[in-house]
């Protein structure tokens, strides 16, 4: 990058917060930068807890999206949850239920592989239904363990908006997953 562009870089990014701050009053511009600090602190005590083995945090513009992949929740064709499972959202429920506030949004999704044979003898006979079926045993079990019923949803998208490939072991991993959008 060269020292002329970074230097314009650095003088847009001034003009831009200079041009906000004359939006809005400087105490409102205090607050929105206080509340963002706290947000990003919190965002990042909740990865060092949880460490990357359990899920990603992700600071949304007002909302927490935590994502999980569904193979650390679920046995494969299922969408009863795993003793490792619970376990992981009852660490995350025991911090959320003592002060919950905001709506919370569990997002289901699947990779593109069919569904078996077994599991359309019981009822699941697309991956809308698979990961409807996960996002809402997420549901439950967070209701469970202290979060308000009515501030939370379950939503199940199948192999809608995949974050990676699904001609890879690893990209399907990655696709199947729940989300819990906190606050958005």
């Amino acid at each position: 990058m060269s020292t002329a562009f970074k230097s314009r870089l650095i003088a847009g990014g001034f003009l831009c917060s200079s041009v906000l701050m004359g939006c809005v009053s400087q105490s409102k511009y205090q607050a929105l930068e206080a509340e963002n600090a706290q947000l990003q602190q919190q965002v990042a005590a909740q990865q060092s807890q949880l460490g990357t083995s359990e899920g990603k945090i992700t600071r949304l513009q007002g909302a927490v999206k935590h994502t999980i992949e569904a193979d650390l929740l679920f046995p494969s064709g299922s969408w009863e949850m795993s003793d490792d499972g619970k376990q992981i959202l009852g660490r995350m429920a025991q911090k959320l239920a003592p002060t919950q506030e905001n709506k919370l949004v569990v997002h289901g999704y699947t990779d593109n592989t069919p569904v078996g044979p077994e599991l359309e003898r019981q009822g699941v006979t697309s991956n809308t239904t698979l990961s409807q079926k996960r996002a809402d045993a997420v549901r439950v079990f967070l209701i469970q363990r202290g979060l308000d019923p009515n501030l939370i949803t379950a939503v199940g998208h199948g192999e809608s908006n995949p974050v990676a490939e699904n001609d890879t072991s690893r990209g399907r991993s990655q696709n199947r997953r729940v989300e819990l959008n906190l606050g958005g």
